[in-house]
This record gives C-alpha cells, structure tokens and sequence, in this order.
C-alpha cells in the first residue's frame, strides 16, 4: 500500500488524467513541456546568434562548452542542495537564473552586436541554473508517484518532454527563420518564467522535514558511498560515461561531416535526428505497458543498439538506413532510461536521492568535451571510418562488461506499491541495500576527499 505521504490524491471521475497522476505530477509535466518546447529552440538560436554576428564554428563551440562547463563544476554541488533544501524551491531558483540570463542574451541578440564573451557568461549561468535543477527536479518527480506507478509515470514523463523537445527543435528552427534568433531567445524566457510559476504551485505537504546534515562536503560524501557500496549503480555509471561521450562525438562532430560530404547536405542529417526523436517516444509508449521484471538486464541490452547509428555513419548507410538505425537507437535508450528511472527509484533512499541523481549526471557530461575536442584529431590519426568505427567499439565492450555483475543481471522490479520513504524505512535494519537483489560485496573504501570521475545521466 502507498505510503500516505507520497500518495497520488484519487482523481474526480470527470477528469481524464489516471489516478497515479495527481496535482504534483501533473505540474511538473506540465512545466517540463513548456520548457523543453522553449529550451530546444533556444540552443540552435544561440548558434545562429553567434554566426549573425559574425562568429565562426569554432565560437559556436565555445557557446557549447560555456553551456556544458558549469554542469560539469556545479552538479555534485547542486545535488547536495537539493538534499539539504527543499527541491521546489531549488527548482524554482533555477528556473528564476534561467528566465534572467535567457531575457539578458536575447536583449544582448535583439540590440544588435552581441560580443562573444558576454553570450559566453550568459550561457553559462543558463547551465549553472540547470547544474542545480537537473537533481532536484528527478527527486522530486519521484516523490509524485508510488512504486507500483513508476514505471508508467515515468514513461509517460518521458514521453511528453521527447515530444517537447522535437516539436520545440522545429518550431525554433521556423521562428528563427521568420523573427530572428533573439526572439526565440526571448520565448526560452518566458518559458521559464511561465515553468517556474507552476513549479511554485507544487504541494509538499507530505515531504518530510530532513534532518540537518553535517555540511555541504559531508552531503557529498554520503552520496559517493550509496553510489559506490551499489555496484549495479557505479559499474553503470562507469558505462555511461564512456557511451554519452562516445555517443554526443559521433553524434554532434562526425555526423554532420558524414551528411556533408557523402550524403549530400545537412538536411538528410536532421531527418535522421527526428527519427531519433520519433524512436524516443515509441520506446515510452512502449514502456507505459511493458513492466520487464529484471529491469536492469533488459535495460542494459537496450543499450547495444546505440552503437549503429555510429556504425551506420562509417559505412555510410543511404539516409533511409540512418533514419532506421537512429529509429532503434531511440526507442532502445528509451527503454533502458524508464528501467534506469525505476530501478533509482526502488533503491536509493528518498532523503540521498538528489545527491545520487547529481553524481549520475556528472557522469553524464564530464567526459563529453573531452570526447567532442578529440574528434578531430582522430579522426586526423586515423581516418573518419575507423573513428566511427571506434566509436561503435566503445559503446560495446563497456556494456558488454556490464553484464558480467551480478547484480545487473538479477535485479527484479518490485510488485508492491511501496514509495522510496517507506522501503527505506524498512531496510533499515536489512543487511541488503535492496530487498530484490542478493547482497554484494562493497568496493574497498575510497579516500573522503576522493570525488568520483564519471557517472552516468539518462
């Protein structure tokens, strides 16, 4: 039975949405939309406004990097503040920064003569603002819904902001055409204003209060040991962050040049990316009636096929062969990112999960600038072909590697509908981190100050 802190509010009989899906979830989902639909926009307009103004590739780059940096400095951090403060209000702070530095960018873009360093610092605080959102953001999601709806909610979540984020690409992509990169700026604004209103209007009446911790640092390093004592979570980590570097290369440098050069134009390039999108939202369609009962398992071998778009580029496959692959490769990682979702949210303890969530995003972004700033020189060294084909390499043997833990391949979905809250309360005297996996052995300790170098985000 859920516990009555987290449970979903019955929903009156008039109105369409299921019962799992109370107020909370409904809002966040809600507030989700609307900023991926400005978000997605907002990226391709700020490339465009650094070429308006005159800019080359390489300053679009640094566009990108200023975007991914802060991310990279600032996640463990934010984790750990969304554990120690209540996570709407994190939200909604961050939501605040990104609403003000989109407003500043596209007042800098619509006076004309942008100067670089000025959209750089403005990029920036938009990716420090979701450093700080990103962990709040999926801990509270999954205070919303009890475990025998996660899989579902999840799926359905996850859906709507694919959804999001394809729609929001190509009404970006017409708006800059139409009124200009500054305008579309200005929109990804007041999305974020419109997001943030409603995520003020989340009820966290059944949140419990949280003991006061013994520091920021100390918040970090009980986040590093529920990662580290778990290994189905650290070796996934470990994968990840080799897959989404190898992945967003091949994806944001190679592609590109393979559609340039042999596939006649970047057109046939952005077919094949919507058809990554479409895959998406088939694989959660897919997931909202699916419940795999070894979650992990299925999900690991969902990502196997994220090697062939790569693969697919170093033959290259005709445009109908890419949009096939990249069709696959979506709804597999979307597979794998519902089972991700609902396996956290059976094992990690609700009071952690921010601070776990942070680690796992860190991983997510910390390799992929190094991975998008060697592109070129191997593929100098060794040829576009065999980079690609590395590229397909790398995203096999790591997950191969993964299987081989046992609890990977053992972990079971539970039937009950307990919440986080109330699973960790009774696995408190448990020896087992989990009542659906055998116990494991931990790693030997690591140093307090050692911080981890690479997690996984989906």
């Amino acid at each position: 039975m859920s516990s009555p802190r987290t449970a979903a509010p019955r929903t009156p009989a008039g109105r369409r949405r299921p019962d799992w899906a109370g107020r909370n979830y409904s809002l966040l989902t809600g507030a989700a939309i609307i900023t991926n639909l400005g978000s997605q926009g907002a990226h391709i307009a700020a490339a465009f406004a650094v070429m308006q103004t005159g800019g080359s590739v390489g300053d679009v780059g640094l566009i990108a990097a200023a975007r991914t940096l802060p991310l990279v400095l600032f996640l463990l951090i934010g984790g750990a503040v969304a554990d120690r403060l209540p996570r709407h209000r994190v939200m909604v702070a961050a939501n605040v920064l990104n609403c003000l530095s989109q407003a500043a960018f596209a007042v800098l873009v619509l006076a004309g003569e942008p100067r670089l360093w000025q959209m750089m610092l403005l990029t920036a605080l938009c990716g420090t603002g979701t450093a700080f959102f990103n962990p709040a953001a999926e801990g509270m999601l999954l205070s919303t819904v009890s475990g025998e709806h996660s899989n579902r909610a999840f799926a359905l979540f996850r859906m709507a902001i694919n959804g999001a984020g394809i729609g929001g690409a190509a009404l970006g992509g017409a708006m800059i055409a139409a009124v200009g990169p500054g305008w579309v700026l200005a929109a990804d604004a007041a999305a974020f204003a419109v997001a943030g209103a409603l995520r003020s209007f989340l009820d966290v009446s059944h949140v419990p209060d949280r003991a006061p911790g013994g520091g920021l640092l100390s918040d970090l390093r009980e986040g590093w040991v529920e990662v580290r004592t778990r290994p189905w979570l650290w070796s996934i980590v470990l994968q990840f962050s080799v897959v989404v570097a190898v992945v967003g290369a091949a994806d944001a440098v190679y592609g590109p040049l393979v559609a340039r050069d042999q596939l006649g134009g970047p057109a046939p390039w952005g077919v094949a990316l919507a058809f990554f999108g479409v895959g998406t939202i088939a694989g959660a369609v897919l997931m909202m009636a699916w419940k795999p009962r070894r979650l992990l398992l299925v999900g690991t071998l969902c990502v196997f096929p994220l090697a062939l778009p790569s693969a697919g580029l170093a033959v290259p496959l005709p445009v109908w062969g890419l949009c096939l692959v990249m069709f696959v490769s979506g709804a597999a990682i979307e597979v794998f990112g519902v089972n991700w979702m609902t396996a956290m949210h059976q094992e990690i303890p609700e009071e952690k999960f921010s601070r776990v969530t942070a680690y796992d995003w860190f991983g997510s972004v910390s390799m992929l600038p190094l991975a998008t700033a060697l592109a070129g020189p191997a593929e100098a060294a060794f040829g576009r072909t065999d980079a690609l084909w590395g590229c397909a390499v790398l995203v096999v043997v790591p997950t191969a590697l993964v299987l081989l833990v046992p609890d990977v391949r053992r972990m079971t979905r539970r039937t009950h509908g307990k919440t986080i809250a109330t699973a960790a309360r009774d696995q408190a005297s448990a020896p087992s981190p989990s009542l659906a996996m055998a116990p494991a052995p931990a790693p030997a300790p690591a140093p307090a100050e050692q911080a981890p170098a690479d997690t996984a985000g989906r």
